[in-house]
């Protein structure tokens, strides 16, 4: 069936030719007419070349677009042949202009392509890097669940940590303790204008909350510890502060867990410096400390003081996925100061962090 286009040129050109060839009878008629009528015509209209003129249009409306008529299926054919002679011929040209485009050019890919089509493009770019498409597509889904869909991006984070024993408990044994001061600082773009920390008891709501883009710290503290994680004693928010700014803390404690929340106010549009202490108890034999990182973060300094905690030594875990490596600085353990440094320069993804493995003084102790 021809198209309203083809349906309306073809009416054109039958309108053109009835109208051509009905001209071109009445002009021929009129030139016949003047030959024969003598002096009755006049003078100007026996100079006119009616007949050629006649003869003219009514060989255009008769003839010209009878041709045109059966010429047009092969002049068609023609001109798509042509067509496609000249995209094949330019496909190499276009293809490189098309991909150089969407290379260099993210604001041109963006515009012209969905998320979903995007993810697509990763998946087979990453698949013909690493030559093999099923592990390009668990990798980059991977990566778009921790990264892309990252509410935050954290940079230049710096992690100060204390350990000192706690005064409230036993000195050694069971029940003995680390107070474990942290203090964190980054510049951030706030994804809400509400950050929350929480302590809890139960796992499964701890795993929840590491997943949740709304708590920016969560902490647990096992039921079989015998401490209580809503008791304040065992994890306080101690001080917050946007770009040297104190803000408000709010507590609110329900049984085995406890939550902070503090507000950004007007700041939660634009980057901030974000700077927060806060303590929570550790056990001594333990032996163990680990610092989550949340977000994707760019940059990264912790430094661990263990002076007078009655620790020999720490051994450090870093668990970064890259190709580059972290640095590790111990500052000479003397009395006066017991440090180490772990430095990370690249990109480091959620759910990465910091271990810190000791040994007590008294475990090397030499028996009596």
């Amino acid at each position: 069936m021809k198209s309203t286009l083809d349906q309306l040129y073809a009416t054109k050109l039958q309108l053109i030719a009835v109208l051509a060839v009905v001209l071109g009878v009445a002009l021929l008629l009129l030139a016949h007419w003047s030959d024969t009528a003598g002096n009755l015509v006049p003078g100007w209209l026996a100079a006119l070349p009616l007949a050629e003129i006649g003869s003219t249009i009514f060989s255009t409306g008769l003839l010209a677009v009878f041709f045109e008529y059966v010429d047009r299926k092969h002049g068609d054919q023609r001109a798509d042949e042509r067509v496609r002679a000249a995209v094949r011929r330019e496909a190499p040209a276009i293809r490189d202009a098309v991909l150089d485009s969407f290379a260099f050019d993210t604001n041109t890919l963006k515009s012209v392509a969905s998320d979903e089509t995007l993810d697509r493009i990763a998946t087979n770019a990453l698949g013909l890097r690493v030559h093999d498409q099923a592990l390009a597509t668990d990798l980059y889904a991977d990566v778009r669940d921790q990264v892309v869909q990252a509410t935050e991006r954290w940079h230049d984070v710096r992690v100060s940590l204390s350990l000192t024993p706690w005064g409230a408990g036993p000195v050694s044994g069971h029940g003995s303790m680390f107070v474990a001061t942290i203090r964190w600082e980054y510049r951030v773009r706030p994804a809400s204008s509400t950050l929350r920390f929480a302590c809890v008891a139960d796992l499964s709501e701890y795993r929840e909350m590491l997943r949740d883009q709304a708590v920016t710290s969560a902490w647990y503290v096992g039921r079989s510890s015998g401490l209580d994680a809503s008791d304040p004693e065992v994890f306080q928010l101690v001080s917050f502060t946007v770009d040297g700014k104190d803000r408000k803390i709010r507590r609110t404690q329900r049984a085995v867990a406890q939550i902070y929340a503090v507000s950004l106010g007007a700041d939660a549009d634009d980057e901030v410096t974000l700077a927060y202490t806060y303590r929570t108890l550790v056990q001594r034999h333990g032996h163990l400390l680990y610092l989550d990182l949340p977000r994707p973060t760019k940059g990264l300094h912790v430094q661990l003081d263990y002076t007078g905690a009655g620790i020999r030594r720490v051994n450090t875990l870093d668990y970064f996925a890259s190709s580059r490596q972290a640095r590790v600085d111990e500052a000479a353990r003397t009395a006066d100061a017991k440090t180490v440094n772990i430095s990370f320069d690249g990109w480091v993804f959620p759910r990465s962090g910091v271990a810190f493995v000791w040994v007590l003084e008294e475990e090397l102790a030499t028996p009596s």
